[in-house]
């Protein structure tokens, strides 16, 4: 059987990421969190951010090419992912990164763990949060893991260190980064 293989069009996939962007803005606002904050300033935040992007990077894309059947299972969806990169240029693939780090940071970290933890004890609400944030990403059951563990890690930084531009930076720049590698150096994450 023939894999569909039709592209979303360049206004559809901005337009998605962009109105999840505007529901986590809305929300943030709506629930008074306060999304500027920051201890250490903007510019230590977003060094901190790159940094945690990097090695975000090198830690997912040494999963993908370690042996076994969790192998197997992340080349598909790093295949899958890479036919999405190709399908657009660059000047798209950094905006929707940009909107995926704003917006899904803003509506996962700032609204729905930030109102949580107003709620819930700390633990349970970076949970619940890391688990919603993976089942948006969800492809199979080994990818829900892998973008629970990211929201995971980002939900604890977040909480640590109360900065949404970190986590912003940090999540938006991994995505360009593997977007790029899916597209130049594929090998990087286990595709041949």
């Amino acid at each position: 059987m023939p894999q569909d293989t039709r592209k979303i069009s360049t206004a559809a996939a901005l337009g998605f990421q962009g109105s999840i962007a505007v529901v986590g803005a809305l929300a943030v606002w709506l629930l008074g969190v306060d999304a500027l904050t920051s201890q250490h300033g903007w510019a230590v935040d977003a060094g901190l951010g790159i940094a945690g992007s990097l090695v975000t990077f090198v830690a997912l894309s040494g999963l993908s090419r370690a042996a076994g059947p969790m192998q197997d299972l992340l080349s598909e969806h790093m295949r899958q992912l890479q036919s999405f990169a190709n399908d657009y240029g660059w000047w798209v693939l950094a905006a929707l990164s940009l909107l995926a780090g704003v917006g899904e940071e803003l509506l996962f970290r700032g609204a729905l763990q930030g109102w949580m933890t107003r709620h819930l004890n700390d633990a349970f609400a970076i949970v619940l949060a890391a688990m919603a944030f993976g089942l948006v990403h969800y492809l199979s059951f080994v990818y829900f893991l892998i973008a629970t563990g990211l929201g995971l890690v980002l939900g604890i930084v977040y909480w640590l260190t109360d900065s949404l531009l970190l986590v912003m930076v940090w999540h938006g720049v991994y995505d360009m980064i593997a977007l790029y590698a899916l597209r130049r150096h594929p090998e990087r994450f286990g595709i041949h």
